[in-house]
């Protein structure tokens, strides 16, 4: 599975790293990316998610079943 959180879609950014004498590589800058069980209130089980962790503070204010609807996600299949 890639590096991407299922229900935001955040996912690596490309970067310089530069260093003391400018030169520049290239590097990626990676989502902090948690795996976290949620529970699911409308299917009344736990779900099993990768999810950043700026979604996991929106998932409490919003709730699983409103960010999965805007994602277009099935939390059936997860």
């Amino acid at each position: 599975m890639s590096r991407k959180c299922q229900l935001t879609g955040k996912k690596a950014n490309n970067a310089y790293a530069i260093s003391h004498s400018h030169r520049r590589t290239k590097k990626l800058q990676h989502a902090n990316l948690q795996s976290k069980r949620v529970w699911w209130q409308e299917g009344n089980r736990w779900v099993k998610l990768k999810l950043s962790t700026k979604a996991i503070k929106t998932l409490e204010k919003k709730g699983l079943a409103a960010m999965a609807k805007e994602a277009g996600i099935n939390l059936n299949h997860y």
